[in-house]
């Protein structure tokens, strides 16, 4: 694309690992196709469809949101700060506009509040080590492999993604807070979500969160952020689609016109 630089301009970018952005980006990319693969095992990690494998060590929900969450927030701020570039590239900028600005409210406002089940240790210690490893691929491609023309933030594709970013991130923080008032301090209960997105499909907190990636993957027009907004679909979408089918099992007034991710498609 006309925004972007000559390739080999990356490539000669003396901090740039492309290496380690290549195979962090395959791996992510065949996470996304496990994830397709192997959805019904994937569901009864956490949360609702949990199923116990003997006994575990369970972490509190707002302990575990946090320590699943927080590496992909503090791995680019400490990419950034040992960046040594002397002034802030666009990719910067973007980075903590965009990416950390979802893990920030994910860290420390989500998990805060959330009045989720305890979640396995397993599951946060491997939860964790992902956000570290996406934390480091999109804060290193950004920080030192990207590199964008000086026309680049008045590109269609980045003023596109971004618009995107912040409707997905409105439409997730929105859908978050509607869940969360379902309950009481203290219950573990289901209730239907009403309201906002979802009056027309049943995972509206995962389809704002997929579109957040998507708009990212498209400000950018990275493989890399592309790879994990494609994963962010498989791991999401899969997840949306049990909790409308669980949704529908359990409510016999559950609304018939009620999508599981996509309004009126899917």
């Amino acid at each position: 694309m006309d925004f972007l630089t000559d390739p080999e301009l990356q490539a000669n970018n003396m901090y740039c690992s492309q290496y380690s952005v290549n195979l962090l980006t395959y791996v992510m990319l065949l996470a996304a196709v496990g994830q397709l693969l192997l959805h019904k095992v994937g569901q009864t990690a956490y949360g609702r469809h949990m199923v116990p494998l003997g006994p575990t060590r369970m972490v509190p929900a707002k302990l575990a949101w946090l320590f699943l969450e927080v590496p992909s927030f503090l791995v680019p701020l400490i990419l950034i700060m040992l960046s040594h570039s002397a002034s802030s590239s666009l990719g910067q900028t973007l980075l903590l506009g965009t990416f950390c600005l979802h893990y920030f409210q994910r860290s420390f406002v989500y998990s805060f509040f959330t009045k989720g089940r305890p979640c396995p240790v397993g599951m946060v210690m491997v939860s964790g080590l992902f956000s570290s490893l996406n934390g480091f691929l999109q804060g290193h491609y950004l920080l030192h492999c990207a590199q964008f023309g000086e026309e680049w933030t008045s590109n269609v594709y980045f003023k596109t993604g971004l618009v995107l970013f912040y409707i997905g991130l409105a439409v997730n923080v929105h859908s978050d807070n509607i869940l969360r008032n379902l309950r009481k301090p203290g219950e573990v209960v289901y209730r239907i979500p009403r309201g906002g997105l979802f009056e027309y499909v049943s995972g509206a907190n995962y389809f704002g969160e997929i579109l957040e990636w998507f708009g990212c993957a498209l400000a950018t027009w990275s493989l890399p952020m592309l790879s994990f907004a494609l994963f962010s679909l498989c791991f999401l979408g899969t997840r949306a689609y049990y909790h409308h089918r669980f949704y529908q099992e359990k409510f016999n007034d559950y609304p018939m016109s009620r999508k599981a991710l996509i309004p009126f498609i899917f």
